[in-house]
């Protein structure tokens, strides 16, 4: 079995290196660079990686370009802030050597700076699983901006998802610190915004306001981000703003969100 890494990325050409250092065990490594200005291309070339470039609205769109361009029988999906320890790439070639299903979910590790966050993610602000590995094929992005939908097929005879990977996580390095995090949820909730007006329903405010407070809960509570501090009550309340704040981006300021 042949197996793609499938890196997405738009001007990262601090973090890429880092990134590409890791994916060695993959059969071939597959760079999509939307729309970037800096010295990401030469890092790509000169790792040695199959090179895509071109200009995509729309996230699920290029992350389905990088789908299309790979070639293995698998595909491993990272993105430039992430990183593959050896442990799990060779857990990862295990696995779909005797695997049978169509997508397998692999455990994220989520630093903030030098800190790891177990505890709190979620709310489509952040998560501790992805399915991330799959078979050519079986995975398919929908048209959004941020956080798109996911479309599945499965092989005739085989199962939709498999075993979870979770004895070796990806590093993630989510954010640098906290206010990098508050960039991202203003970046994530303008594109959110965007997807909403273009969908031609934004909701209501009610309905979001409770979003808020169910979202924020689960993080804290639920998930256990009390676990975790101030950090984690921190991300509860990003994880129950996002929809929310979306929401008024669209109400309030389409002209600045409509696409």
């Amino acid at each position: 079995m042949r197996l793609s890494a499938l890196v997405v990325a738009r001007n990262e050409a601090a973090r890429l290196p880092a990134c590409l250092a890791t994916l060695g065990f993959a059969d071939e490594v597959v760079v999509v660079l939307d729309r970037s200005g800096d010295a990401s291309a030469g890092i790509a070339r000169a790792a040695g990686a199959v090179l895509l470039e071109g200009a995509w609205a729309l996230e699920g769109e290029r992350r389905n370009a990088g789908i299309a361009a790979c070639t293995g029988d698998w595909i491993l999906e990272v993105d430039a802030d992430e990183r593959v320890p050896p442990e799990l790439g060779a857990e990862i070639r295990a696995l779909i050597a005797r695997s049978a299903a169509a997508f397998h979910r692999v455990r994220i590790d989520n630093y903030v700076g030098e800190r790891l966050i177990l505890y709190g993610w979620g709310g489509s602000f952040g998560t501790t699983l992805k399915p991330i590995l799959f078979r050519r094929g079986a995975k398919h992005w929908r048209a959004q901006r941020v956080h798109p939908g996911l479309d599945w097929t499965a092989p005739h005879g085989m199962a939709l998802e498999g075993e979870r990977l979770t004895a070796h996580g990806i590093r993630h390095e989510v954010d640098r610190d906290i206010s990098d995090m508050l960039r991202r949820l203003d970046r994530y909730s303008s594109a959110k915004a965007a997807d909403l007006l273009d969908q031609g329903d934004i909701g209501t405010l009610g309905n979001n306001v409770r979003r808020f407070v169910s979202r924020t809960f689960k993080c804290y509570v639920a998930r256990k981000g009390y676990k975790e501090g101030g950090w984690g009550l921190l991300i509860a309340l990003c994880a129950g703003l996002f929809p929310l704040l979306s929401h008024l981006k669209a109400r309030l300021e389409p002209e600045r969100h409509r696409s």
